[in-house]
């Protein structure tokens, strides 16, 4: 790591906030105090002193974390116009100004998917050429290997030039934080063919024909989890959809394991044999490993959390944060996107 990085976390956001946040900045700290690093990362939590001083000094981390103190907190339930104009003191409202102005180098936050985007972009501001920032992650694919999916909630409604401007952020982001020279760009559609889909994906897909990016045309669900695609894009509507049915499946698929590897002494003898190689594909396919998802195309990092996120899965989301800062992210995207869009 060659330069001190500084990381914010929301501290009001989340199920269990801010006790797990806290837990997971214990993590973090903890992580780094084992490797040694002679650049350590700067660690720093906004909301409400009163609330978050106790849950610090309970952790011993009074001396490790900053608070930078922000007296508003936006529930989950308040819409983004409520916490836009009437909560302009909230931790996420703090964080971002905190990230605009340059003292921290990325807001981490398990809050409000809709403020923190509306927020975010109000403050930050976007990318040049791109109209709308798009929430991504990271999903298992075979082969050890993985897929950037894109977006997973923050746009429902988006037209063939949105998608476009997801491809370009994409692959930006594969790019200049995964060093991937080329990466493959599909489209999330109902099938293959040039012919299928709505006259938004066909037109995307005729203007991304036309583009620099690596188009491969359309992709299924099935080739989300395959090794023929590296970035595939959707709008949030389906991309949310998507992703939230693959977290139910992983759930589903380790209670019924779990249920036939118990049920009798000879299942039971099989998993004990087999308890490294299950242990694997649990961590493989456990939301927890993949959590954190950046909001690409603004002019800051910013990445989500899961509000239902315990600890380790909050680190998880604080690690993605580190790397993205580690890459020079913003600068690389700029470079990269001005070579993409000049034919797109």
């Amino acid at each position: 790591m060659s330069k001190n990085i500084r990381v914010l976390v929301d501290g009001h956001g989340g199920d269990d906030a801010p006790t797990m946040i806290v837990d997971a900045l214990a993590l973090i700290d903890a992580k780094q105090k084992k490797s040694n690093d002679s650049s350590p990362i700067q660690l720093g939590i906004c909301g409400q002193p009163e609330v978050l001083e106790p849950v610090l000094a309970a952790k011993g981390l009074t001396d490790v974390v900053t608070i930078v103190p922000a007296r508003d907190v936006i529930e989950m339930c308040d819409t983004p116009t409520v916490a836009l104009r009437r909560k302009k003191q909230s931790s996420i409202h703090v964080g971002a100004r905190a990230v605009r102005d340059g003292d921290w180098d990325v807001l981490v936050s398990a809050g409000n998917t809709g403020a923190l985007m509306a927020i975010s972009k109000l403050i930050l501001k976007t990318l040049p050429g791109i109209d709308r920032p798009a929430i991504a992650s990271m999903i298992p694919a075979a082969d050890g290997g993985s897929t950037f999916f894109l977006d997973i909630g923050a746009n429902v409604d988006c037209s063939s030039e949105h998608l476009v401007q997801f491809a370009v952020m994409g692959s930006c982001y594969l790019q200049a934080a995964e060093n991937m020279e080329n990466p493959r760009v599909g489209l999330l559609n109902i099938g293959s063919e040039d012919a299928k889909g709505t006259d938004v994906i066909k037109v995307a897909a005729a203007r991304l024909r036309e583009s620099k990016l690596n188009f491969i045309g359309n992709v299924e669900g099935t080739d989300l989890f395959s090794d023929r695609v590296d970035v595939v894009v959707c709008d949030g509507f389906v991309g949310n959809v998507a992703l939230k049915t693959m977290e139910g499946l992983a759930k589903l698929m380790f209670k019924q394991v779990k249920q036939e590897l118990t049920s009798n002494i000879v299942a039971k003898a099989g998993a004990l044999l087999a308890r490294g190689a299950l242990t694997r594909v649990k961590d493989t396919l456990s939301p927890s490993e993949h959590n954190g998802a950046p909001l690409l195309g603004l002019n800051g990092i910013v990445v989500k959390s899961h509000g239902s996120a315990d600890a380790y899965a909050y680190s998880c989301a604080i690690e993605v944060a580190i790397r993205e800062v580690e890459a020079n992210l913003i600068e690389r995207t700029i470079e990269t996107m001005n070579e993409v869009m000049e034919a797109t």
